[in-house]
């Protein structure tokens, strides 16, 4: 079984150690790149700069609140290229505000989560993004 590449966007160091955690304890087989701000995230999907060999994301796990792009604008990005646009992006944030929530569907977001505040809550949710979009989802390729 091929491992399943995802692109997590997060520039909270915090955030990025439970995520991998959480997919190491996982049963399916990931390989995780991580991108640390909006522009490096764009760099990397369009294999710009010293991300020129990135391998193509499966499923991007991506934060609204990023420095350089905001995930709006990484998102509007990836979802008005051709060659991206079928990759499924989460959104993956802190912002429970209906603004974003409804600006991030407008811009064709596969889904919209808040991520928990507690340690706990928030590595249940990766499990249940696992287990929805790596077991019961088919990914296209």
């Amino acid at each position: 079984m091929e491992a399943v590449h995802i692109l997590l966007v997060e520039d909270n160091e915090g955030d990025v150690v439970l995520t991998l955690d959480a997919f190491e304890e996982s049963k399916i087989l990931t390989n995780i790149s991580v991108t640390k701000n909006g522009e490096e995230a764009l760099d990397f999907l369009f294999q710009r700069g010293k991300h020129q060999d990135a391998q193509r994301p499966d499923l991007i796990l991506l934060d609204i609140n990023l420095p350089i792009y905001n995930g709006h604008e990484v998102l509007q990005e990836i979802k008005t290229d051709p060659n991206l646009k079928r990759i499924p992006v989460i959104m993956l944030t802190t912002s429970s505000s209906r603004k974003d929530i409804d600006q991030a569907y407008e811009h064709h977001a596969n889904s919209y989560i808040t991520k928990p505040m507690e340690m706990e809550d928030f590595l249940k949710a990766i499990i249940k993004i696992e287990e929805f979009w790596l077991q019961l989802v088919r990914l296209p390729n």
